[in-house]
């Protein structure tokens, strides 16, 4: 039997993105939608500016695939669900270098989501880092 989270990332070709506050960027929201991606900002529902949980939360209960720069913090709760035997959409993050050469831009970002997609690689309960999808 196949969950619904497992069925909703076999059905839908694109995913649908939830973007966390550090990642609610307009030239990025414009790339990802361009590219036929469906996303998701917290002014969208009300939520700028809340802490990780609720983001994570309002991911849930939607079905969308989490994007954030808070790696620490999202593995954390991803291993939480995790521990829970719980299920969530998927997690996508952004690890910062550091160094503005190598930090990934929109464009970036963008093609990693497509790489990653491309890929088939499961999305649903998995906790991807972009920059390995560049």
């Amino acid at each position: 039997m196949t969950s619904g989270l497992t069925r909703l990332a076999i059905i839908s070709p694109r995913m649908n993105l939830y973007l966390d506050d550090d990642m609610v960027k307009g030239s990025l929201v414009s790339r990802l939608r361009r590219a036929g991606q469906a996303v998701t900002v917290p002014a969208d529902v009300g939520l700028s500016g809340v802490w990780d949980p609720g983001h994570l939360l309002h991911a849930l209960q939607h079905h969308l695939v989490l994007v954030s720069r808070n790696h620490d913090d999202f593995k954390e709760l991803h291993l939480l669900i995790q521990a829970a035997n719980g299920q969530h959409p998927g997690m996508l993050v952004i690890r910062a270098d550091n160094d503005p050469r190598r930090d990934m831009q929109d464009a970036h970002i963008a093609r990693a989501i497509q790489n990653l997609e491309q890929a088939g690689v499961p999305i649903a309960n998995e906790f991807h880092i972009l920059n390995h999808w560049r």
